[in-house]
């Protein structure tokens, strides 16, 4: 059976590869390896969202970084924001052990990073922000999950954002956050990516 990126790769062979990337006007080096999401360049939908997200809002306190893979949305966050915490985590064990690389080698100590499948592992209830974009490959239900639980894990009047491409869900899942929260708004649009963004009231 095919390892997909939301496995925990821990036995693949491994094939390490670096890149250079600037978001938000800071510059990043990220580590990667085989059976990682997006192993060679940032995908456009999480720079779509992470980009989106600091240049709309001020994020409070705590931040969490769902399905964060090998790192580059948590850690250009908690770049940005050094006196914030920003919890990160995936259900791969080969991506945390990147990200954790990652976060060091960009200058990010405001990080924790950790195992989790969805929330499974997740005991905070505070955050002010839920960041994702969730495994598509994973199937509906997954991504759904990723909806539905945010809404315990959330501050009163935080925010989950996630991006999804149209053709991928986005419908579904925008239906899926205003049956959660009762409101859901789309506040980017680009290249049939959607930012969907839903605050608890």
């Amino acid at each position: 059976m095919a390892h997909q990126y939301f496995d925990d790769n821990r036995e693949l062979a491994h094939d390490y590869f670096t890149f250079e990337t600037q978001i938000h006007g800071h510059s990043y080096r990220f580590g990667t390896d085989s059976g990682v999401f997006s192993r060679q360049q940032l995908d456009f939908g999480s720079r779509l969202l992470v980009e989106t997200v600091l240049e709309t809002y001020t994020l409070d306190e705590h931040i969490l970084d769902l399905g964060c893979g090998y790192g580059p949305m948590g850690i250009a966050v908690a770049k940005e924001y050094p006196e914030n915490q920003v919890d990160m985590v995936d259900v791969s064990e080969r991506a945390l052990d990147l990200a954790r690389t990652n976060a060091t080698s960009n200058g990010v100590s405001n990080v924790t990073i950790q195992t989790s499948d969805g929330y499974a592992a997740v005991p905070a209830t505070d955050y002010q922000f839920i960041l994702t974009n969730p495994p598509i490959r994973a199937g509906k239900a997954v991504v759904h999950r990723f909806i539905t639980e945010a809404f315990d894990h959330l501050a009163d009047s935080g925010h989950l954002v996630l991006v999804i491409q149209k053709k991928q869900g986005a419908p579904s899942a925008k239906t899926k956050m205003l049956e959660t929260f009762g409101n859901v708004e789309r506040i980017a649009l680009k290249k049939g990516y959607w930012i969907l963004d839903s605050q608890k009231n």
